[in-house]
């Protein structure tokens, strides 16, 4: 099969690729490669069972047009200063530019028109003074909230609307490795219900989102794609009661705090806060579960959760921070008999583990019902875990009673992004025709980031 373009995953760096060339009449024949199904085939049968079953061959969550978009809580962030360090590699002012244009075709294609986080300066200035009374960092971010249940009826008009314009969307599709020959990309061979073919391109763009980060850097080592290990992620999952939380999430909606906990001091956040939300759970390869969250637009929840990441830097010798990251993951799921682990942060302090009683006493109810009550201080690292208890205390300086005996955290949460693709302004790799977008290839991390790297490629490649 020969084709102009060919684009690996259809998450929101792929789609917005295909979208700007559209938009800017590129005659250029496009084809995705997705490993998962449409967005109207996507479903996940937890809504019946109650219990993750999972899925075979892939998660319907992680997996699909739209990637995780489709199923996380939708939320754009609306600052350059959030979502990766696609601003480093680009510029602050480009970034800044390409996420409004970025944003404006989301509302095109029915996006609300509600922005939070813009309002109540004077409360803000008073969360802020908060904040750095307990040495942390606030970020101002806008956020646009699409709602779980809306990202997915916005997402398939996207995927009906390349239809409509020719770009041909390959579902069920796996890309198995690329083509190249003397130094150059001649495009990717793929698997679709065991029969493998080739794709051939004059341009191949890898983005394959957080759920093919660690196969990206597989086949960059295997092809000697210049790469480095960069950021990753470990963390928890935290829920609280609304009306713990509520003044921020009237105010800011989503509260961006960032430290430097002693006595490590490395880089622990705020990331994803659902108001009214519900903890959620998602499978990756090898059956490893970790927990996410996400809020609708019109079903809420009493309570609200947020992820707490700690960032960890890796030096020689060693290079494999998404396996690290990812043992981290099985042994707590091994704790957990392979369901997501749930610990209130009292008995953390108090060196116990949780019992499902305890859960039942408690004001606080987990969104996630399958959760399994346990420890989650012996799967995960002693750094790792000295952080957040000190970050989490940090915060309640800010959000009386973040900190409180019966505050849930649920693990393992983990970011896939640490693979950083080395790459020039116009995303070209060392290998001649090959590009790599999105939070695979390590610049960014989120929505509207990847969205926004997308634009940017279709634009050179127009």
């Amino acid at each position: 099969m020969k084709t102009d373009v060919v684009i690996v995953g259809a998450g929101p760096a792929g789609i917005f690729t295909a979208i700007e060339m559209l938009r800017r009449g590129s005659k250029k024949k496009i084809t995705i490669v997705e490993k998962g199904q449409s967005v109207e085939n996507r479903s996940c049968p937890k809504s019946k069972t109650k219990r993750c079953i999972n899925c075979k061959p892939y998660c319907h969550i992680t997996t699909g047009f739209s990637g995780a978009g489709a199923f996380s809580d939708g939320k754009l962030s609306l600052s350059s200063e959030v979502g990766g360090d696609l601003p480093v590699l680009i510029g602050e002012e480009l970034a800044q530019e390409t996420i409004d244009y970025t944003d404006s075709i989301y509302l095109e294609f029915g996006a609300d028109e509600h922005i939070e986080g813009i309002h109540n300066s004077e409360e803000v200035k008073e969360i802020r003074k908060r904040a750095i009374q307990a040495g942390l960092k606030l970020v101002d971010c806008p956020i646009r909230h699409l709602g779980t249940e809306k990202a997915q009826s916005l997402y398939l008009s996207l995927e009906k609307h390349l239809q409509s314009k020719g770009v041909e969307i390959l579902f069920g599709h796996e890309c198995t490795d690329l083509i190249l020959k003397d130094g150059r990309c001649l495009g990717v061979r793929v698997e679709h219900a065991q029969v493998l073919s080739e794709i051939y391109a004059d341009s191949t763009i890898v983005a394959t989102g957080r759920r093919g980060a660690d196969w990206l850097e597989k086949i960059c080592t295997e092809h000697s794609i210049a790469h480095q290990p960069g950021t990753v992620d470990i963390g928890v999952r935290v829920e609280v009661r609304n009306e713990i939380i509520e003044r921020v999430n009237d105010v800011l909606y989503e509260s961006k705090l960032i430290g430097y906990p002693k006595p490590f001091k490395n880089k622990v956040r705020t990331f994803c806060q659902n108001p009214g939300g519900f903890v959620s759970q998602e499978n990756y390869d090898n059956d490893l579960a970790v927990v996410n969250g996400h809020s609708y637009k019109d079903f809420k929840s009493n309570n609200t959760n947020l992820a707490i990441l700690c960032s960890h830097n890796f030096s020689e010798p060693f290079n494999q921070p998404i396996a690290y990251a990812q043992k981290v993951g099985e042994l707590t799921n091994m704790l957990g008999a392979g369901h997501i682990l749930v610990q209130r942060f009292g008995d953390i302090l108090d060196g116990k583990r949780t019992w499902p009683k305890e859960l039942s006493q408690s004001n606080l109810r987990p969104t996630l019902p399958d959760a399994v009550a346990g420890d989650i201080t012996a799967a995960m690292p002693y750094r790792s875990m000295m952080n957040i208890i000190n970050f989490i205390q940090a915060v309640d300086h800010v959000v009386p009673g973040f900190a409180s005996n019966e505050t849930l955290l649920y693990s393992p949460e983990l970011k896939f992004y640490s693979n950083r693709v080395k790459m020039d302004q116009s995303f070209n790799t060392n290998i001649a025709g090959l590009h790599c977008l999105g939070d695979s290839s390590g610049w960014t991390r989120g929505l509207m980031m990847a969205s926004a790297m997308g634009v940017l490629m279709g634009r050179r490649l127009v």
